[in-house]
């Protein structure tokens, strides 16, 4: 099959576009990499509005067509190049990897990520300390479920990394920076461990990736 010209929009630091990365990764596609600089608000205007009406990274550009939301995004690359899958073909497997990967993408991510601090803080006057509990309590809660719902398998997703785990190794990522204790979740450490050291993971971490 011939290679695709992906862009990938990107920040080094975002979760939702670290996962895209790793998806890339283990496909074994290349891509070129477009930095949107969050913090500089790169995302909230023109041009990249009119890349990404949301406003918000990850965006794939493929084959001259764009594709938004991380999830979509990793959805249209495994049914495009199926091989190695990310999802698992039995339906009821199938189905509690999607959950444990939505526990992340819709429960976790959207309270902590860095339009909804930017609210906290401009707008609702929260302050540093008020917002670290704020990450706490919902990285705990999303964290505590994953937990019990985690199989006695390698990876989330089973005997190999999947979407889950593409979910999972991020938003421990971003756990560990916002200073969120980890003990009580020893089936996710030790999957992110098993994750984090492979090479499709590992080229995709932020600190290979580096900031803008």
């Amino acid at each position: 099959m011939t290679q695709p010209t992906i862009r990938l929009y990107d920040y080094w630091r975002s979760s939702a576009a670290y996962r895209v990365r790793i998806a890339l990764n283990i496909k074994g596609l290349a891509y070129t990499s477009v930095p949107v600089n969050l913090l500089a608000s790169e995302q909230s205007a023109e041009p990249y509005r009119a890349t990404n009406p949301q406003g918000l990274v990850p965006t794939i550009e493929i084959d001259g067509r764009r594709i938004v939301q991380s999830l979509a995004i990793i959805d249209y690359l495994d049914r495009r190049f199926p091989a190695p899958p990310l999802l698992p073909a039995d339906p009821f497997a199938r189905a509690d990897a999607m959950a444990l990967a939505l526990i992340v993408a819709c429960d976790i991510h959207p309270p902590l990520n860095l339009r909804m601090g930017r609210r906290l803080k401009q707008d609702l006057s929260v302050d540093d300390d008020g917002r670290a509990r704020w990450t706490e309590h919902w990285m705990g809660e999303g964290l505590a479920a994953m937990e019990a719902m985690a199989p006695d398998t390698p990876y989330l997703a089973g005997e190999a990394p999947g979407l889950p785990d593409l979910c999972l190794v991020p938003q421990l990522y971003n756990a560990r920076r916002n200073a969120v204790a980890l003990d009580s979740y020893p089936k996710l450490v030790a999957i992110d461990a098993r994750c984090t050291a492979l090479a499709s993971f590992a080229a995709a971490h932020p600190d290979r990736v580096g900031a803008p």
